[in-house]
């Protein structure tokens, strides 16, 4: 494996192999592009920046990843009506809160990365990458110039697709209603 996917799984191996993570497999994010392939692609770019960068690169990985742990289809408005881009930050990091004993900074990163939409102000140098970065992943996505599902593939995370949902394939991306 990569050194460098060795290091963020130092960083972030815990979450990576947590259902709750897995589980953002079942939902489409950007397009075809799922939650935790998109979620995966934001916190390996900000890991590696905020390391190159002097930066607390734990933080920026582990707060990355779990910056979209909302957990439902943000297309189906009966499950949550509401802006999903003013919405989901609070439902990540509550739903974060439940999964590890997040610091402070990174239940900032999670709270400011729609910023200004999203309402929190990111109150660290992290906070601020990670928002950056997500909004250029996005970018990527959006254009199809990357699918990060190479990414996750690189990284060994597989999703994990409930027995509730059979007509999703392992690996493959649905919209699906949250449960």
């Amino acid at each position: 494996m990569n050194p460098n996917y060795e290091q963020f799984h130092l960083a972030a191996g815990d979450l990576l192999q947590s259902e709750p993570v897995r589980r953002m497999g079942c939902w489409n994010h950007h397009g075809q592009i799922s939650t935790l392939d998109h979620s995966l692609f934001v916190a390996y770019c900000s890991y590696r920046i905020a390391r190159a960068l002097g930066m607390d690169a734990l933080a920026a990985a582990r707060g990355g990843l779990l910056h979209d742990l909302y957990l439902y289809d943000s297309r189906d408005k009966s499950a949550h009506p509401g802006w999903q881009c003013f919405d989901h930050p609070r439902a990540a990091a509550h739903n974060a809160r439940q999964l590890t004993n997040l610091t402070q900074k990174e239940e900032n990163i999670i709270l400011s990365h729609m910023w200004p939409l999203g309402g929190a102000l990111p109150r660290s140098p992290e906070a601020w990458l990670v928002d950056v970065v997500d909004t250029v992943c996005a970018a990527l996505e959006l254009s199809r110039v990357y699918h990060p599902q190479h990414l996750r593939r690189r990284l060994g995370v597989s999703p994990l697709i409930p027995k509730a949902m059979p007509h999703v394939r392992r690996g493959q991306v649905s919209t699906v209603a949250a449960q």
